[in-house]
């Protein structure tokens, strides 16, 4: 190996792990406790290095953000794959295991949620330069909806659907609606796509 791949490969391997120090500082203690200080502290690292990989913290929550949409993106398309397929509802089923993945992962990574969906990031939503993970998400939403939407509308029932899950993770993680109904909520919501 040249000694430039090399380079390339432990700058790779830094960046890697200064976003996994900040996904578990952020998940234990929230991302008011992610700073440069303590990443470079966790990371053995001086702070001019992390800011040679990320000009900010926001850089770094943003590098986060992709990580976890790549992760959601994953985990609702292992949902809908292993959905029962073996009975007529089959697309309802896929739909639900997919609406329930993304509850479930909002609910097991709280602060990765927060770092894509409610901290204040710089990456494009909804435009050409949208990054890659955000797109298979939104992709894994929208092949679950497609047996129930024109081709002309699946785009904003694919939104609609998202807008919708994302409301309840957080009207229910704010204790504004009660978590011991979210089930009776999603399936009276799924229901609706089967009239």
């Amino acid at each position: 190996m040249t000694s430039e791949g090399r380079r390339e490969r432990d700058r790779a391997v830094r960046e890697r792990l200064i976003i996994a120090a900040a996904r578990e500082l952020a998940e234990t203690q929230g991302w008011e406790a992610v700073t440069t200080r303590r990443l470079a502290e966790r990371v053995e690292y001086s702070q001019p290095v992390l800011y040679s990989h990320f000009k900010s913290k926001d850089a770094i929550m943003a590098a986060v953000a992709i990580e976890g949409f790549a992760d959601l993106a994953s985990e609702l398309v292992e949902a809908r794959n292993g959905a029962d397929t073996g009975r007529n509802r089959a697309a309802l089923d896929a739909l639900t295991a997919v609406a329930t993945a993304y509850l479930d992962f909002a609910e097991r990574r709280p602060a990765l949620y927060d770092a894509m969906f409610s901290q204040a990031i710089a990456i494009p939503f909804a435009k050409p330069e949208t990054p890659e993970p955000l797109r298979a998400g939104f992709g894994a939403l929208a092949d679950v909806l497609a047996p129930f939407a024109t081709p002309d509308e699946l785009g904003l029932l694919t939104e609609t659907l998202w807008a919708t899950l994302h409301g309840l993770v957080t009207l229910t993680r704010g204790d504004r609606l009660p978590r011991e109904l979210q089930d009776r909520r999603l399936a009276i919501l799924l229901s609706r796509f089967t009239k």
